[in-house]
């Protein structure tokens, strides 16, 4: 369980492995506020390998999008699978974030 930070031309990479949960969502609010104040703007954030996402995570996740648009940039999430995606849609989340099917549909256009 961790998460991976990469970079692709000028766009943030982070990588979710695991799950998403109250013991570890501020470890990955850190990472994608370190990159923040670095200067980076574009985001985008893969849960290719998560299996579950709990209410603090998802809160998180809320919190650094907003944080990143008042910085003039954009957060992505890509790679959700059924469940999630469903979780996304029951909470309306679905309509505050830019959901790709996988990574490079959330890379394109960024």
């Amino acid at each position: 369980m961790g998460f991976q930070v990469n970079k692709q031309d000028d766009v943030t990479i982070v990588d979710v492995e695991g799950q998403l949960i109250v013991g570890n969502r501020q470890e990955l609010k850190q990472k994608v506020l370190e990159e923040l104040e670095a200067g980076d703007r574009k985001f985008v954030i893969d849960f290719s390998n998560t299996g579950y996402i709990d209410s603090s995570g998802l809160g998180v996740l809320v919190s650094l999008s907003k944080k990143i648009r008042e910085r003039g940039g954009e957060l992505r999430l890509s790679s959700l699978n059924e469940d999630l995606r469903t979780l996304f849609e029951l909470t309306k989340l679905d309509t505050l974030f830019k959901i790709a099917e996988t990574r490079d549909g959330a890379l394109e256009g960024l």
